[in-house]
């Protein structure tokens, strides 16, 4: 049985090269409080790491909604309906957060 394609897994490899910078900023930050760092330069890191999550989020939701809901749509039925709530559900988390 085939692997379901997600709507990312054509840029699958750009977003793990992402989340792994995202992940550095984070130990950089874990680096920052281990080594006593001013705490205005550690917010500023903290900013920059908040930014680099949400612009992922917002890259994963595009994509979420030029594929799967938009192949759900087309399709029509329950699963359109359920695709178009979950993306709602996503988006208000997004704007929550």
């Amino acid at each position: 049985m085939a692997a379901k394609q997600h709507g990312y897994s054509d840029d699958k490899q750009a977003h793990i090269n992402r989340l792994r910078r995202i992940e550095g900023q984070i130990r950089g930050l874990q680096r920052m409080v281990e080594d006593d760092q001013y705490c205005i330069d550690i917010l500023t890191q903290t900013s920059a790491v908040n930014k680099a999550l949400r612009s992922f989020a917002l890259s994963m939701l595009d994509e979420h909604l030029k594929h799967c809901v938009a192949h759900a749509v087309a399709n029509g039925g329950d699963e359109a309906e359920e695709k178009v709530r979950e993306a709602s559900d996503a988006i208000a988390r997004l704007v929550r957060s």
